[in-house]
């Protein structure tokens, strides 16, 4: 039987990171993954371009049951430190809309980063590994392999949630947790497009491409502006894939199509300097065409002039365009989620190591654990700040 200081399960952001730095202080690491290739979610990310970090990383923008959880690591290890070290791999990296940071070229550089730093840290590496069994034992956690057996007395688990299945996903993290009398909060798919039920969807599948900016509501009050994008399943771009991690089953949403306008003001202006006007053509200056046609065959928009609206239709038309109630259907769940909600109950955890309070030696790190991200490089700097607080305490 191999032994190791440390073994470290997933081969993702969180437990490559941590291996890496481990090793970097001498233990033994070996990382195991079940995939054929190190980083596969990484390399999807951010359109190919990875979303590595966020300028505005804060614990505010972290969901969790426990939400002072994640405030110790992420001012242990910030944004700020993960940059310092994209610089000093010389990656040329861009900021996008509040403060995402991508890569200018290409995902593989930030995967490459941090296999150049496992090698640092001469880290083991075993991929296409099946975890048949994982034992405590006197001397620590004995891993039986499918050809194999390793041990080691510290095990960190980095298994990811259960999005994009398609990229080697599974619940083997939660399993594991609740093998050692961990509590597992309910999980379901996050940061993911909303889909509608008939008629709505029928009614608005010629829509499918447009995008516009919104700003868009949940139940509970929470909000978001950016943009929104009709698809042919429902509805989807960031707007909505940050509330979707607010939203549940049932519930309605709001969302204003003209944030940046009063549309009474506008009509009224309009109405001053060109009274023969159709209403559709003084929405299509602020609204995209198609949708302002489509929301006029909802009867949503009256078929009429300007000189023709009363003030009574032009009341409820501006409440409509600006509180546009929608209850979507559901979600298209884990399939195209960029992450998972719940997980590993952090309440079981160590705010400062990671480590299982009442399992010496057992450790749970990134998207496995009940801390979930906005949209924008979030997630990735919780599974930097997680791995991070995890390694300094190996």
């Amino acid at each position: 039987m191999q032994k190791f200081d440390v073994i470290v399960i997933g081969a993702g952001a969180a437990g490559l990171f941590c291996a890496a730095q481990a090793g970097q202080k001498g233990l033994r690491v070996l990382l195991l993954d079940n995939g054929k290739k190190a980083g596969r979610k990484i390399l999807m990310s951010g359109g190919g371009r990875c979303n590595f970090t966020n300028l505005h990383a804060h614990p505010a923008a972290y969901l969790s049951a426990n939400p002072h959880f994640c405030k110790s690591a992420l001012a242990r290890y910030t944004q700020w430190d993960f940059i310092a070290l994209v610089n000093r791999y010389q990656i040329a990296w861009h900021e996008k809309t509040e403060g995402q940071l991508f890569c200018d070229d290409s995902a593989q550089q930030i995967v490459d980063l941090l296999l150049s730093e496992c090698a640092a840290g001469q880290v083991t590496m075993r991929l296409r590994s099946d975890i048949q069994q994982v034992e405590k034992t006197t001397q620590g956690f004995v891993l039986t392999l499918s050809n194999d057996q390793v041990c080691a007395p510290k095990l960190v688990v980095a298994t990811g949630g259960l999005s994009m299945p398609g990229l080697g996903a599974s619940p083997f993290g939660y399993r594991l947790a609740e093998q050692f009398g961990l509590k597992v909060l309910a999980t379901r798919a996050a940061l993911v497009p909303f889909t509608l039920h008939k008629p709505l969807l029928d009614q608005l599948q010629v829509l499918s491409g447009v995008s516009l900016p919104v700003r868009l509501t949940a139940a509970d009050g929470t909000l978001f502006n950016e943009a929104l994008l009709f698809t042919h399943r429902g509805l989807s771009g960031p707007a909505v894939l940050q509330l979707s991690s607010y939203w549940q089953p049932g519930e309605h949403i709001s969302i204003d199509l003209c944030p940046h306008h009063s549309l009474a003001e506008l009509i009224n202006q309009d109405r001053q300097t060109q009274r023969n006007l159709s209403l559709k053509n003084c929405l299509a200056r602020v609204l995209p065409k198609r949708l302002v046609d489509v929301l006029q065959q909802l009867e949503i928009v009256p078929d009429v002039s300007l000189k023709q609206l009363n003030s009574k239709q032009q009341a409820a038309l501006t409440e409509r365009l600006h509180q546009w109630r929608i209850q979507p259907n559901g979600t298209e769940g884990y399939r195209t989620a960029e992450v998972t909600l719940g997980g590993v109950d952090t309440h079981a955890l160590s705010s400062r190591t990671m480590e299982a309070l009442n399992v010496p030696g057992l450790y749970f790190i990134g998207e496995v654990v009940d801390v979930t991200g906005w949209l924008g490089g979030y997630n990735f700097q919780w599974a930097w700040s997680s791995a991070w607080a995890c390694a300094q305490a190996l």
